[in-house]
């Protein structure tokens, strides 16, 4: 399926809302976690959202963000043309007032939407910094949703720290200001999550804000998909009570990044001897020299270790669809 842009998107929402299921948004740190989260959504059927923010898309591109970008784009789109299913693409956390990365976004055509963040500020500059990332994507004519956030999420994200003290719940009745004076297209509120490492039974989580928003924003005839933030670390039975209470994208970052190290330590672990020399040998060069050991190419090669990656996200990301429900539920899978 070719790569899909914000009116797909929307459409993918829509049916979402309608179908009480959703997705988890995987922002992709390294390529072999793109290419395991593809195989395990095609495998179920699932339509994805992948994700980038400017860290990421600056580690793409060697330090340039903008090239990173397009990196990423390009190789996102072959993929994608393999699958079966939809495949979509958000930018995370992009602050507004970062106008050039923010304008090299929308111009790119690469991001089906785009998350702008101005949460750390007070409630009238969101707004304001919102609405003017809406206008610009409005007067680009791109196709592209644009995201935003109302409430303040625990942990650090986008090279922002905010304590468990800082964060606080999104209130429905601003949350229905917020969405009518921007216009934004998605909604991430504040539900007692966190960025990063923490356990879903150690976080004070509230699917009936969740709720009271949906409900709040619907009694205004504003059809707008619920987003959370820090997923990570949410237990199946919470992930399914926000499912219920109206959300339909779960931002995940920080499971993935474990799981791809994780598998990758299990792998050279169990051939730790055909790689690391044993005592008595010194160095690296021993692959040149007349030492008895020698290093096995059958395990340091780079692609089997990502091999294992791969096979592992596969499996990761099947689970999470049949989690949300989104598996089966592609809009574009081949009949």
């Amino acid at each position: 399926m070719p790569y899909c842009h914000g009116n797909d998107l929307e459409r993918v929402y829509r049916h979402a809302r309608d179908g009480e299921y959703g997705f988890f948004a995987s922002n992709v740190v390294q390529f072999d976690i793109l290419v395991g989260l593809l195989r395990g959504a095609d495998r179920v059927g699932s339509d994805l959202v992948v994700q980038i923010n400017e860290e990421t898309a600056g580690f793409y591109g060697d330090g340039d963000p903008q090239a990173g970008l397009r990196a990423f784009g390009s190789y996102l789109r072959e993929l994608a043309a393999s699958k079966e299913v939809g495949v979509f693409c958000n930018i995370d956390h992009v602050r507004p007032d970062d106008g050039e990365f923010l304008r090299a976004c929308i111009q790119s055509g690469i991001p089906s939407s785009v998350m702008v963040d101005a949460s750390a500020e007070p409630f009238e500059a969101n707004v304001e910094r919102t609405r003017h990332a809406v206008d610009l994507v409005s007067a680009s004519e791109r196709d592209v949703l644009v995201e935003a956030e109302l409430g303040r999420v625990a942990g650090e994200e986008g090279g922002v720290e905010t304590s468990a003290d800082d964060a606080f719940y999104t209130d429905p009745e601003r949350a229905v200001e917020f969405v009518d004076r921007t216009g934004c297209d998605l909604l991430a509120i504040s539900v007692g999550t966190q960025h990063g490492v923490a356990s879903g039974r150690e976080l004070d989580v509230r699917p009936d804000v969740a709720c009271a928003v949906d409900d709040a924003l619907r009694d205004r005839g504003l059809e707008v998909p619920l987003v959370v933030h820090g997923s990570s670390g949410l237990t199946d039975e919470q992930v399914r009570a926000f499912v219920d209470a109206g959300v339909r994208k779960f931002n995940t970052n920080t499971r993935y990044q474990y799981e791809y190290t994780r598998t990758a330590f299990d792998y050279y672990r169990g051939h730790e001897d055909s790689i690391v020399p044993p005592d008595g040998v010194e160095g690296r060069d021993t692959l040149y020299s007349d030492a008895d050991w020698s290093p096995e190419k059958a395990h340091f090669h780079p692609g089997v270790a990502a091999e294992e990656v791969r096979t592992r996200l596969a499996d990761v990301m099947t689970e999470l669809a049949e989690l949300t429900g989104s598996a089966g539920q592609s809009r574009y899978a081949r009949s």
